[in-house]
């Protein structure tokens, strides 16, 4: 993956980045006794428990140093209120300061990430529109292009071109043949499993998506079997 932006944007820190969505998340969670049941329409089968327990083991395992796959952990325990997974995480939490700088660099960007796309799913099962400036969403898409130029790869697919209003990447080998375009936030709901086929094929593309489409099928992603978000236009070039 080259990312072709003239300037692209630091690294952020990403505890801060992490914590933002977890304040975010803990507020909304917080905010009536009956959120906890709230069924997540982008993860079927959770509740925002659900969702929140995840979360925690997350970064469990994060702070725990367990080796392997922090983004697919066991599933959470059920019925533990949600005022005590909320607790729970924000103790763990206070100690990722000392974990993440001997963490490897994928891991300290996967928590981000993954704590952006629940706290964007929340939004969606609450109704809620998504945050307005996330400071998790230039990294998470970053990483989220690289795990996507992987299964170009694996699945011996040309080269992409990935351009938003902010930043360009070539995903793939060689020359892009065709071009991907769309605000950040769809890119990255896009290429993390939060859209259907046809949602993804409707984003702008400078020919026909259907020999890219199978790539958006990656690690845990796999693209929505039914519309729950709907898609934002873009913005005029």
């Amino acid at each position: 993956m080259t990312d072709t932006t003239a300037e692209p944007p630091p690294d952020p820190d990403h505890h801060l980045a992490y914590r933002a969505c977890r304040l975010n998340i803990t507020r909304l969670v917080t905010s009536g006794p009956s959120v906890a049941e709230v069924p997540v329409p982008t993860c079927p089968g959770w509740s925002v428990r659900d969702l929140v327990g995840h979360l925690v083991l997350v970064c469990r395992m994060a702070v725990d140093e367990v080796p392997g796959e922090i983004s697919e952990p066991p599933p959470p325990p059920p019925g533990i209120p949600i005022d005590e997974l909320v607790a729970t995480w924000a103790v763990l939490e206070e100690r990722l300061p000392d974990v993440l700088p001997r963490a490897d660099r994928l891991r300290r960007r996967i928590l981000p990430l993954d704590a952006l796309s629940h706290e964007l799913d929340l939004r969606t099962a609450l109704g809620l529109p998504p945050p307005e400036r996330s400071p998790a969403l230039a990294d998470a898409l970053d990483l989220a292009v690289m795990g996507f130029t992987l299964s170009l790869h694996g699945h011996g697919l040309p080269a992409l071109r990935v351009r938003t209003p902010d930043r360009e990447w070539t995903a793939g080998r060689g020359e892009p043949a065709v071009t991907l375009r769309g605000e950040s936030l769809e890119v990255f709901r896009a290429l993390t499993g939060r859209r259907t086929v046809r949602q993804i094929g409707e984003l702008s593309w400078s020919a026909a998506p259907a020999p890219w489409l199978p790539a958006f099928t990656w690690g845990p992603f796999t693209p929505a079997t039914r519309t729950v978000e709907e898609a934002a236009p873009l913005a005029p070039a």
